[in-house]
């Protein structure tokens, strides 16, 4: 089987972006999407309040990218920290090679940022006037988390469990990663290097996405790119075709 090359790129941006943010504070505010730039259009720039009167805090917004709407896409390659960091990109690794040898490279890339941009629709229309920013890979990992659940329903997965080697349902992994993101609280941030909280939006859309993906996958690709798993389950009549 071939390497799942977007996939594996998409890690890799999503690595050396964040390594570049660690060196350039500013970078990180500056190309976070904010949903009040993005329903205003307008880019906001100085310190903004947020909270009650007694335990506000300040948002120093710099000057981000023209048209300000490019941080719709960066933001999906950027990350509030190592655990957040390290938690996206184990996923990805994990489930973005087998939904990309499903749908075809081109395919996939198309609808990796699909997913990412609609995770960011659903955060916006929650809160339209927020001046908080918001990144992460999670609203498109979400996406790949719907599409596989709907593509690989009875999957397992190997992981290493006291030092043995075991399958888990993917299902049981899938609810990891939302038990993960809540303990987590990236998706938002208030400073520069502190998690505001849970984009709840953006992973719900994100993950209905894929869902949607998933099906129209499955109701309209009739033929299947070539793959390890395709000459897998063509030559041992023991394995079950799913779609």
């Amino acid at each position: 089987m071939r390497p799942a090359y977007v996939s594996i790129s998409l890690l890799l941006i999503n690595v050396l972006l964040f390594l570049y943010q660690l060196g350039n504070p500013e970078f990180t505010m500056a190309w976070s999407v904010i949903p009040a730039e993005i329903t205003s259009g307008k880019d906001l720039v100085g310190p903004y309040y947020v909270g009650e009167r007694v335990m506000q805090n300040q948002i120093n917004h710099v000057a981000g990218p023209t048209p300000i709407y490019l941080t719709l896409l960066s933001s999906m390659f950027m990350h509030g920290g190592w655990m957040h960091l390290g938690g996206n990109m184990l996923y990805l690794w994990i489930f973005g090679d087998n939904v990309e040898h499903r749908f075809g490279s081109g395919l996939f890339l198309i609808f990796y940022l699909a997913s990412g941009l609609l995770a960011s629709a659903a955060q916006i229309v929650l809160g339209p006037d927020s001046i908080i920013p918001n990144l992460g890979a999670s609203g498109a990992i979400s996406g790949i988390l719907g599409a596989y659940l709907v593509l690989f329903p009875r999957n397992k997965v190997n992981a290493i469990f006291f030092f043995r080697m075991i399958s888990v349902p993917a299902v049981v992994v899938l609810g990891m990663w939302i038990a993960m993101q809540l303990f987590q609280g990236y998706g938002t941030l208030e400073s520069v290097g502190e998690a505001g909280g849970v984009a709840y939006a953006a992973h719900i859309g994100g993950f209905v996405a894929g869902v949607v993906f998933g099906l129209a996958a499955r109701a309209l690709m009739k033929g299947e790119p070539d793959s390890g798993f395709k000459r897998h389950y063509e030559s041992d009549a023991g394995v079950r075709r799913l779609w």
